[in-house]
């Protein structure tokens, strides 16, 4: 399996052959190459490792105002040009796209250090022995189970407008689950892109004292309580709101939960949210699916709404420039943040749970769905460790509850946010980082016995 980047001047030698169709408008070559392997463990045991490697390109063709699509597996130019033909016939027969706002045009993009050779290198062993680390913190008469991942990448557009950008990157993920006793479990996840930043070890014990800890939940009636959001649990309340309100295209369209709201409070004055593939750490690349340069963007600054993320089609539509958040063409769900960073406070978790009276320390949630996108409403379970917090002191575990809750309420009644921040990955292309929250009150619509 390849453990290196093909590199820049191979990619575009190759994407050049496309870009020589004639007889058309415009033509881009999205080209991304991926590799790396997988170790998952299940009963404190490996059951599986995998290694994979693919190489793709996309090909977009604009004709007389008509747009196809084609990829292929193909890395040569041969299998690039054949890629070009098919999405010059697909562009024949298709209706003529009004809204489409060209191909990008020449432009600089920043670089960013985001690749790591010893990650992309890492081999089964070396995951095997890190996971070996993590499983032995269980304990007797507990289990360890889930993933340890470390993946390569490399991701280049060109176009006939002149663009040509490039960046590898490396990525490293783990989850982990302790479980046994009584119905005890404790969860953890980190992401670095650097699999030397992960201390597997460490996070093993973390899992472990959750577990322990959890044993014996005991049941306590739903209703709204006070919380303290761990990161994995914030991290899911940012992903879907996302989802549901941050993209150009939702809001131009008026299907957003924040159309209609720019210049408007809504969270507190503590929660600011951004989108940033710049951030020292964040996993992205530094330009978007159509070559697009990524910038900054703050969504929401002090409680207030500012603006969405665009790529050029819905900043056409907005009347704006775009932002740098396309997706790989065709993409009828418009633009969408992959590099989320809710600014930390000044509060540690111990601080949130001493000034709690009565409500709940929640470890991440699970199985969540949108009930309600225009007014942010969310619903799911939590899951893998949540206490009970009574006078400013931790009193026992709980048994899982169901939550059902307008995102943005629960950020209107953000009282302390965390100084620490841990990156978390509610869907599989975008990762949020975000610290801890103590929140006012949360609404938990039903008790769970899963």
């Amino acid at each position: 399996m390849t453990s290196q980047p093909i590199g820049p001047d191979e990619v575009r030698r190759i994407s050049d052959a496309a870009l020589g169709m004639e007889d058309v408008d415009g033509v881009e070559v999205l080209f991304v190459h991926e590799w790396g392997g997988l170790t998952r463990f299940a009963g404190s045991v490996i059951h599986q490792s995998t290694s994979r490697e693919d190489t793709g390109l996309r090909v977009r063709v604009v004709s007389d105002g008509r747009i196809g699509v084609a990829a292929t597996n193909d890395f040569s130019e041969e299998g690039a040009v054949q890629a070009a033909r098919s999405a010059k016939e697909m562009a024949e027969v298709s209706a003529p796209d009004p809204l489409f706002a060209g191909l990008a045009p020449k432009e600089d993009v920043v670089k960013k250090d985001s690749f790591d050779e010893p990650t992309a290198a890492t081999d089964p062993e070396q995951r095997a022995e890190a996971v070996a680390s993590l499983v032995a913190q269980a304990g007797d008469g507990f289990r360890a189970a889930g993933s340890f991942e470390t993946t390569g990448a490399e991701v280049a557009l060109s176009n006939s407008e002149g663009q040509f950008c490039y960046a590898p990157t490396t990525q490293a993920a783990v989850t982990a689950l302790v479980s046994g006793g009584d119905e005890g479990a404790g969860y953890v996840e980190a992401w670095s892109m650097k699999a030397s930043e992960l201390d597997l070890e460490a996070l093993g014990r973390r899992a472990a004292r959750k577990a322990h800890d959890s044993q014996r939940p005991q049941d306590l009636d739903a209703g709204r309580y006070e919380v303290v959001l761990e990161p994995a649990a914030v991290a899911t309340l940012v992903a879907f709101l996302s989802y549901m309100g941050f993209g150009g295209r939702a809001l131009v369209e008026g299907r957003s939960c924040l159309s209609g709201k720019s210049g408007q409070r809504v969270a507190a004055e503590a929660v600011s949210i951004s989108d940033d593939a710049l951030a020292a750490g964040a996993p992205g690349i530094p330009f978007d699916f159509e070559g697009t340069p990524r910038t900054r963007v703050d969504i929401i600054r002090d409680g207030v709404f500012v603006d969405g993320v665009y790529d050029r089609r819905s900043a056409g539509q907005a009347g704006r420039e775009s932002t740098g958040h396309a997706l790989p063409p065709p993409n009828p769900q418009g633009p969408f943040p992959l590099n989320l960073v809710m600014e930390p406070g000044d509060s540690s978790l111990e601080q949130m749970i001493e000034t709690t009276d009565r409500g709940l320390l929640v470890t991440r949630f699970h199985y969540s769905n949108v009930v309600h996108p225009m007014e942010s409403v969310l619903t799911g379970m939590t899951r893998d460790g949540t206490w009970l917090i009574e006078k400013g002191e931790i009193r026992h575990p709980v048994k899982n509850f169901r939550f059902t809750q307008s995102i943005l309420e629960a950020l209107s009644s953000v009282e302390l946010v965390g100084r620490d921040t841990e990156i978390a990955s509610e869907f599989f292309f975008a990762a949020c980082r975000v610290p801890s929250l103590k929140i006012s009150t949360f609404n938990f619509s039903g008790r769970s016995d899963h």
